[in-house]
């Protein structure tokens, strides 16, 4: 126990040490207090649209009760998407994307990605969270602690005495290297406590999950470290040795990947998508009315019994032609899909073989804010979307008024989120990894 106690205190004596410690504790709380920021940003736009959408329908019937078509034009309906408070310990897509969707009956695909008003340069940052201090910056602590844990005993010349006294070489480096693994989770236990405190988490499973692969995480990077010490070369080339794979690690192989997975799978359907959509409703305006009705009751055969109004303007023909916004776009929407699904699948197969990668993708799993996640949530607001047009459509082709409608029954809907992680899946690239390092340490461990 004494010999811990000593090795602690030789890690901790260097100033530049504490500063580490400190630096990393006080971002990892900055990254808390930014995540627990977004989280109240989100609750109040829901608040917000909650008390607005009462006020709006009461408005919208006082103008507009005897031409419901017209009041549908401009009435919005709000689907939200409840953020996981986990998120904002691991921000991911909800950064970019609203949480709160308020949408029309009008054709879908125009609105499906409207999103709000935020600033570029913000966007371009990002926010910092606890996943990006855990990723990004714990490994660079892991190296301050680590990388001068054998060569300097070789430089101080205590490394003879050292060999002579101890029983095992190699037990006293894994000592030396064991108590500041132990010091990294202190911080890290610390951080997670004072992130239940301020975003309110819930013990559950999702929370230990986070918890459990940040340690794995943490654990991957001194075995890599393990592996660098082990050539037993000078603390200035295992500090520059060990920044080096942490740049190829963190920042060149995730640009590399992103660089490969864009140019492998392009969307090009991206913009035939918007074209389509309007096209498939602003050509309508020059096109033949019984046309265009007759293409809509091929989608809702139901709606057969309202016949082919031709003269004028009717709100039959006119949600007509924005229902064909949505089916003339629908074979470029389902390509721009399938990419999309691509894309998320080849990266989180490349994922899989490195730690931080994975890591990330594996916290916005569980936050409920990945792409897939993302990408879920607009397709339960397309079908939102779908039942309110099979709701309103009778009731607009009959000429019926606005007050003859319970609007109070119009509250905006919530989407939960499905944020199940496979236990095998999650945990068994971090321990593969750290695995390997070890495995190709072992012969290096001769040099100790």
């Amino acid at each position: 126990m004494m010999l811990y106690k000593l090795f602690l205190q030789q890690c901790i004596r260097s100033k530049e040490v504490w500063v580490s410690l400190v630096l990393i504790t006080l971002l990892g709380v900055v990254g808390i207090v930014i995540g627990n920021k977004h989280l109240e940003r989100q609750q109040d736009a829901i608040a917000e649209v909650k008390t607005y959408q009462e006020q709006h329908f009461d408005r919208q019937v006082s103008l507009h009760n005897d031409d419901l078509g017209l009041l549908l034009y401009y009435a919005n309906f709000a689907y939200i998407n409840n953020l996981n408070p986990l998120a904002g310990l691991s921000i991911g897509q909800s950064d970019v994307h609203p949480t709160v969707k308020r949408i029309t009956i009008k054709t879908f695909e125009a609105q499906k990605y409207n999103t709000d008003l935020v600033n570029p340069m913000n966007l371009q940052s990002g926010n910092l969270d606890l996943s990006f201090v855990i990723i990004y910056l714990f490994p660079l602590l892991v190296i301050v602690l680590t990388f001068n844990a054998v060569s300097e005993e070789t430089e101080t010349g205590t490394w003879r005495l050292v060999a002579i006294q101890s029983k095992s070489k190699l037990g006293f480096i894994i000592s030396k290297l064991l108590v500041r693994l132990i010091l990294l989770y202190a911080i890290l236990i610390f951080l997670f406590f004072i992130a239940k405190l301020i975003l309110n988490l819930s013990l559950d499973i999702h929370f230990f999950w986070m918890f459990g692969l940040s340690m794995l995480y943490i654990l991957f990077w001194f075995t890599v470290s393990f592996f660098i010490i082990s050539f037993k070369k000078s603390s200035g080339f295992n500090a520059l040795l060990l920044l080096s794979v942490w740049l190829v690690l963190i920042i060149l192989l995730p640009a590399g990947i992103n660089a490969y997975v864009t140019s492998k799978y392009p969307v090009p359907e991206a913009l035939s998508t918007a074209i389509a959509q309007r096209d498939g409703y602003h050509v309508k305006w020059d096109t033949d009315k019984r046309a265009t009705i007759e293409k809509f009751y091929q989608h809702y055969p139901q709606f057969k019994k309202y016949e082919y109004p031709t003269d004028g303007f009717n709100w039959l023909w006119y949600y007509a032609m924005q229902q064909m916004g949505d089916d003339d776009s629908k074979k470029e929407r389902d390509a721009f899909n399938k990419k999309i699904k691509l894309r998320e699948n080849k990266s989180s197969h490349i994922a899989s073989v490195i730690p931080n990668m994975h890591l990330q993708l594996a916290f916005n799993q569980l936050a409920g804010t990945s792409m897939s996640q993302q990408m879920e949530y607009l397709n339960a607001t397309d079908a939102f979307h779908e039942k309110l047009r099979l709701f309103f459509y009778p009731k607009i082709f009959e000429g019926q008024h606005a007050d003859t409608i319970d609007w109070n029954e119009f509250v905006p809907e919530y989407y939960k989120t499905n944020t199940t992680l496979k236990p095998i899946k999650a945990i068994v690239p971090l321990i593969i990894a750290s695995i390997i390092m070890i495995i190709i340490s072992i012969p290096m461990t001769k040099r100790l």
